[in-house]
């Protein structure tokens, strides 16, 4: 007795369109990520400044499709609080809203990917 098994490998997992499905979610996470970092990022910022001012807010912007900056304002680091001129050299402290903007985010991301994954999954 003899039994002869052979396989066909087709579809999306073997031909590449779900590699290329998965590359493209990737990318459109990484991009909806920095957009609602940004997001976060304004919103903490609404909070804590007494005075708004539009330049700095203006200049934080999402580069690349990955990353939130600040474009380097030169006072930047001043009002996260990691200046040379925070405290002891002056009482301010700092906001803290990068810090709070990355906790936030990272508490959001996973129901954000998850959303996203399920228009991607049907064209797998």
């Amino acid at each position: 007795m003899r039994l002869d098994v052979s396989t066909r490998a087709d579809g999306p997992l073997f031909d590449g369109r779900a590699r290329r499905v998965l590359n493209s979610y990737v990318d459109h996470l990484e991009r909806q990520l920095a957009d609602t970092g940004r997001g976060i990022l304004l919103d903490q910022l609404d909070q804590v400044l007494k005075t708004q001012t539009p330049y700095y807010t203006t200049r934080i912007e999402v580069i690349g499709g990955t990353k939130i900056w600040d474009s380097r304002v030169v006072y930047g680091p001043w009002l996260a609080g990691i200046g040379s001129r925070n405290y002891p050299v002056t009482k301010f402290k700092g906001y803290d809203h990068w810090i709070k903007t990355r906790h936030e985010l990272n508490r959001r991301k996973v129901g954000i990917g998850e959303r996203l994954l399920r228009r991607y999954t049907g064209r797998m």
